[in-house]
C-alpha cells in the first residue's frame, strides 16, 4: 500500500498578486559549478542535471513572494506553543483520528485524486534511517543549512515518538528526503522506480508533474499483508526559500512516519493546510507520541483505536478532557 501526502499552500489569496510581479528570468539555462549529486543508494545513479532551467529560476522568485505574503499575514509561525492556541485531550483525539486514520489521496485510473478516505493505523515498526539527497544543482550553502536542520529535526522526532530514528549516509536508508530543483525532479521517475520497484505509476506522475501549488509531498509504503511502513520518500522543491523549505521538511517527514492526512480543525499544527504554523508544534509531538504508543497496533481502524487514543490523550494532558 502506498500512502501519499502533499503540502499545498493556501495560494488563492495571493495568486493575483504574484501573477504579474515577477522579475525577468535568466535567458536559458544558467550554468552552475559542476557538482556530483549525492548517491541515493548503492548501485543507483541519480540523473545528472548540470544546469538549472529557466522555469526553476522563475519558481524560485515565485515561492519567495509566496513566503513574503504568508509572513505578512502572520502565517508560517515558528513557535511550538502559544497561549492563543489552547487545546485539550478531546482535541488531540479528534485530530489524531482524522490525521492518522484517514488518507488524503486515492488512486484512480493511474491518477492520484484528492479524497478523504478512512484507512488504518500505519507506522514504522523497524528503525527509521533517513538520508538527505540533493540534486546536483543545489548550492553547497543550502545543502549545509538543510543537513543541520534535518539532523536537529530527526533528534526531535526520535524523542517525540520514542522510536529509533536516525540520519544515515549509507545504502541502508529506508526514508529518502530528496531536495530537487524543477528540472531534476521531472527526470527522477526512473530512479524512483529502481529505489522502489513497487511504486505506482500514479505516484511517479504526481512527483514528476507536481503543480506549482504543491510545495512538497511524501509517500510511505507498506505491504498488503502488513500495514507497517518499510520505506518512504519525501520530495521537496529546492526553489523554496529557507523557511518554506524547512516547513516542508517538518511536515513531510512527520507525515511519512504515519500521520498522512491534514485537518482544518488541527491547531496549533502543521497538519493543516492553512500554513499558520511552519514547524512541528507541541500538539503535533503529542500526536506522534500517541501514534507510537505500544497500546496501539498497526492495522487498527478508527473505531478500534479511538477508545485507546482517548486514554492516552488524557494521560498526556494530565487528566484533562
Amino acid at each position: 500500500m502506498t500512502r501519499l501526502t502533499a503540502k499545498a499552500g493556501l495560494l488563492a489569496a495571493v495568486l493575483a498578486i504574484l501573477s504579474g510581479c515577477e522579475a525577468p528570468a535568466p535567458r536559458g539555462p544558467v550554468p552552475v559549478p559542476p557538482a556530483r549529486p549525492d548517491a541515493p543508494s548503492a548501485g543507483l545513479a541519480a540523473p545528472q542535471v548540470p544546469t538549472r532551467s529557466q522555469e526553476s529560476y522563475e519558481l524560485e522568485r515565485y515561492y519567495r513572494r509566496v513566503q513574503q505574503d504568508f509572513l505578512a499575514r502572520g502565517l508560517l509561525r515558528t513557535e511550538t506553543d502559544s497561549p492563543d492556541t489552547p487545546f485539550a485531550a478531546h482535541n488531540l483525539v479528534t485530530n489524531f483520528v482524522r490525521i492518522a486514520l484517514y488518507d488524503e489521496y486515492v488512486s484512480r485510473a493511474g491518477q492520484l485524486v484528492a479524497e478523504q478516505t478512512e484507512s488504518q493505523l500505519s507506522r514504522w515498526e523497524r528503525p527509521v534511517r533517513i538520508k538527505l539527497v540533493f540534486g546536483a544543482t543545489i548550492p553547497e550553502d543550502q545543502r549545509a543549512r538543510d543537513r543541520l536542520a534535518l539532523e536537529a529535526y530527526v533528534r526531535q522526532l526520535s524523542r517525540a515518538t520514542g522510536h529509533p530514528i536516525t540520519m544515515t549516509q549509507g545504502s541502508n536508508a529506508n526514508f529518502h528526503v530528496l531536495m530537487l530543483h524543477e528540472n531534476e525532479r521531472r527526470q527522477y521517475g526512473p530512479w524512483l522506480r529502481q529505489l522502489v520497484p513497487s511504486i505506482e505509476r500514479s505516484t511517479i506522475n504526481a512527483i514528476e508533474n507536481m503543480p506549482r501549488e504543491t510545495f512538497c509531498l511524501a509517500f510511505a509504503l507498506s505491504s498488503t499483508d502488513n500495514p507497517a511502513y518499510h520505506r518512504a520518500v519525501a520530495v521537496i522543491r529546492g526553489e523554496h526559500p529557507d523557511l518554506l523549505r524547512l516547513s516542508c521538511l517538518h511536515e513531510e517527514v512527520a507525515q511519512g512516519l504515519g500521520l498522512p492526512n491534514d485537518s482544518p480543525l488541527a491547531r496549533p499544527s502543521i497538519f493543516n493546510d492553512d500554513e499558520e504554523f511552519a514547524l512541528l508544534t507541541r500538539h503535533d509531538e503529542l500526536l506522534l507520541r500517541i501514534l507510537y504508543d505500544r497500546r496501539l497496533r498497526v492495522g487498527m481502524t478508527a473505531d478500534t483505536a479511538r477508545p485507546i487514543v482517548k486514554v492516552i490523550a488524557s494521560e498526556l494532558m494530565g487528566g484533562e478532557s
